[in-house]
Order: structure tokens, then sequence, then C-alpha cells
């Protein structure tokens, strides 16, 4: 289907000039020549994309995108304002108020075109992700909320999709602080057994003369201080989900009767041989490689085969960078919040600061530099000195020398350059595989090969 673009601009050559570019360029154009006009066109029929003029009469940009932020339109309808200067007050502003982008006086239609299928590419993931979700997880921000509209992190929505209406056990990999545990509750309140507990055990908070009596329970004097019996985490999950959390610290000794547990859905409290059966579905979670763990005998291979029915593999924050923004907004608003701050935004340094970060924490090292920001930043916006990371786990940049010649290149050759100098050094560290370039670069692979077609032709 033809994407519709609506253009709002009081002059009229640049409508006349931009429509018939955009028409050239395969888009069905609609014109308006004020915000009061454009809103009227949006209240009327599905328009795909906004090109908006700052300063018009009647009703101008600002007015305008405000009043369709207020009516929540501009999540799936991307704004791109027309400003005279891309570094004025009017640009941030348009921003803030949540524009997609700003194209600036005078503009290349090329440029501007390459920015409109970036933008519609943007938005039709995002939709993508919204119908996802309507069927994975979206899990309210108060307890937690997957975000991410990266080609990785959709990967991981669709098999939680696919897994979230059985009873498979399920496997899921990833690095510490990546998320696993809200990847384990979506599963569980997107199935069957929503209206059942979920229950968490951090299998490597737990001592080995501990962990079975947490998992199975305890009748009453089955050891010094066991005064009652006591339902273990199994016998608590009746009807819903057991989460095990770094699966991978099990002690040898306890893996056998978890495999039992397993197979059986059956198990006796410790010092009981009454036999109890319970109703739960099995998740489980690790930072390891289990298959290496099995190879040096420090887990077994069955409860391992028994484990991974449905494997997951959830990618660190490095592997997914489209995502650092998102995320990092989102822990603004929320932290802002919850001490009582007015929510600002990230300056341009701070965002190129959090992008070029390897997060070696991943996400919660992420919210937690966030948290810190915004209680420095006691809300005001948020700049690169209050971003505090470990410089040493930066993405390389380029020698200084190459710097100072991208500096000293007019604007438009300068950012063509940049975007050269970062597409050759992710082809290479792919040996020219794109799709993977792509990943590294964190852009949808459409884009890296739009990006390429001038070179190629």
């Amino acid at each position: 289907m033809t994407e519709k673009i609506l253009i709002v601009d009081d002059e009229r050559n640049l409508r006349e000039s931009l429509s018939e570019a955009l028409s050239q360029a395969g888009y069905q154009v609609l014109t308006a020549s004020n915000g009061k006009e454009a809103y009227s066109i949006i209240q009327r029929q599905e328009v795909d994309l906004l090109l908006c003029d700052w300063r018009m009469p009647e009703m101008d940009g600002s007015a305008l995108l405000n009043l369709l932020r207020e009516e929540g339109r501009l999540v799936d309808l991307p704004a791109l304002v027309i400003t005279a200067h891309g570094t004025s007050n009017n640009a941030i502003d348009a921003i803030q108020l949540g524009a997609y982008d700003f194209v600036t006086k005078p503009f290349d239609l090329d440029d501007v075109i390459v920015t409109i299928r970036r933008a519609l590419q943007h938005s039709s993931l995002q939709k993508e992700v919204t119908q996802l979700r309507l069927r994975v997880a979206e899990v309210s921000p108060r307890t937690g909320e997957i975000i991410g509209s990266s080609a990785p992190m959709l990967n991981v929505f669709k098999e939680i999709g696919r897994v979230a209406q059985t009873n498979s056990t399920v496997l899921i990999t990833g690095e510490s602080g990546a998320g696993k545990e809200l990847v384990a509750k979506a599963i569980h309140q997107h199935s069957e057994r929503r209206n059942g507990p979920f229950v968490v055990v951090n299998c490597a908070a737990l001592s080995e003369n501990l962990i079975e009596s947490e998992l199975f329970g305890y009748e009453k004097g089955a050891f010094t201080g066991a005064l009652n019996r006591r339902a273990g985490k199994f016998e608590s999950a009746q009807n819903g989900t057991v989460f095990l959390d770094e699966i991978g610290e099990l002690p040898l000794v306890t893996q056998p009767k978890l495999l039992r547990v397993l197979q059986e859905h059956a198990f006796e409290r410790v010092g009981g041989s009454q036999s109890v059966a319970v109703d739960f579905r099995v998740i489980v979670a690790t930072n390891r490689d289990l298959e290496e763990e099995v190879a040096v005998g420090h887990f077994r291979s069955d409860l391992y085969f028994r484990l991974s029915v449905v494997p997951i593999h959830l990618p660190p924050l490095r592997d997914r960078r489209s995502d650092i923004l998102p995320l990092a907004e989102h822990f603004l608003q929320s932290y802002s919040l919850k001490h009582g701050l007015r929510p600002t935004g990230f300056t341009e340094d701070a965002i190129l600061k959090l992008q070029r970060y390897m997060f070696p924490g991943n996400v919660r090292e992420l919210e937690h530099i966030v948290e810190r920001a915004v209680l420095k930043a006691g809300g005001r916006a948020i700049t690169s000195d209050l971003i505090v990371v470990d410089e040493t786990e930066t993405t390389e940049r380029p020698r200084e020398s190459e710097l100072e010649i991208l500096l000293n290149l007019p604007y438009r050759e300068s950012v063509q350059a940049w975007e050269r100098l970062l597409i050759e050094r992710a082809l290479k560290q792919s040996n020219g595989n794109k799709a993977e370039a792509a990943r590294i670069l964190g852009i949808h692979r459409r884009l890296l090969y739009e990006k390429l077609e001038p070179e190629v032709s």
C-alpha cells in the first residue's frame, strides 16, 4: 500500500516542489497551508507521515504537534519538522514535543526522502512491535516493561508469543542484567496460567543446605527450627509458574531431584515421605553456557536436555543499540516520576555518550546510570557530564586526525563522511556480511542497503 504523506507549509512554492518530489518517489501526497487545515485532514483520513513547517499562520507547527501529542497520535504518526536552523530552540522543542526528526532549510530533496523512508520504516517496525505486544507481553511499567523495537528484540517477542500458550519448559539465556526475568514474566502473563502465581527462585542466592527446603518445603521436625510444616516454592506455584533464575548455580546434588520434579510434577517435602503432586510450569534462566557446564561435569546432561525444550536467547544491550535511547527515555520518565522531578530529556552529547557505551551490565546498568543522572539533574536536562560510565568500555573512536578532518568539512559532507566511516567499520567487523553489519550499527538492514545503494550503482 502506498504511504500517504501530508505536507504542511504556508509557502506555496515549497509545498509544490516537495509534493512533486515525493509523488515521483512513489508516495501519495496531501497538502495543507497551516496547522488548522492539516489537523482537519488528519481528523478525516489516515496519514502515514507528517512533514510540517514550524512557523505558520493560524496554527503553527508547535500548536499542531501539541494537539496531536495530547491525542496520542504521534505514537503512530511520525512527524518531520521543517525548521530554518537545525540547532535552534525550535528544533529542540520539536523533538521534545514528539517529532521524529527535523529537516533544515535549505535542504536537499534527496536527503529529505531518505529521512522520510527511515521514519516510515521506523513507524512500520513500531506498529509491528505494538501488534506483537498485544499478543505477547506489555508488562506494566510499575512491574517492569519489555522495551525494544530492534530486530533482535522482535525475534524475542515472537518467541514469547509462540511459547506463551504452551506448557513447555523454557530456557532463557543471556548476560546478567539483560532482562531475563522480564521475559519469564511476559511468558507467564500471556499464558493460561496468568491468574496463577509467578514464583521466583534465585538459585545463586540459596546455600546448598537450604535450597531443597526452599524448593520442596519441609515437614514439622525435619530439622532444628522446623516448628511447622512449610510449603516450598513448587507447592506455592499451584496452577502458576516457577521461575528458576541462575539455574546454572544449582548444586549437583539437587539436580536429580529437580529432574524428577520436571518429569513427574511430584516431590516429597524435606523430612516427609508422602508424594505431593502440583500443577505448575517451569521457566529457567542462566547467564552461563550450560553446554560447557555439562562438558566439564558441573551440570547434568539429562537435566540440561529437559530444561532446554524451548530456548530463548536475550541479546545483550550492546547488540541492540537502537533500543538504548527508548530504554533511557523510559527510565527517565519512571525515575522522574518516582522522585517527584519534572521529566526533561537528554542533550545530544548525553545521547552520543550512551550510544557509544558498551554496557557490560546491560539494561540494569543503563537503569542505574539514568537514575543517578535524574537525581543529579534535579529536573534539568541531562547532559553528558551527568552520564557516569566507565570510559574504557566505549566503542572505538576514529583517530584524532580523522576526527579533525570530519569537523572541518561542511555540515552535510561531515555527516556523510562520519556515516560512511561507521558503515565501513561495521562491514569490516562483519567480514562483509551486511545483515551482521546492520546489527552492529543498530539499524534495520533495509536502511543499510539504502545507504550502500549509491556506492553499488
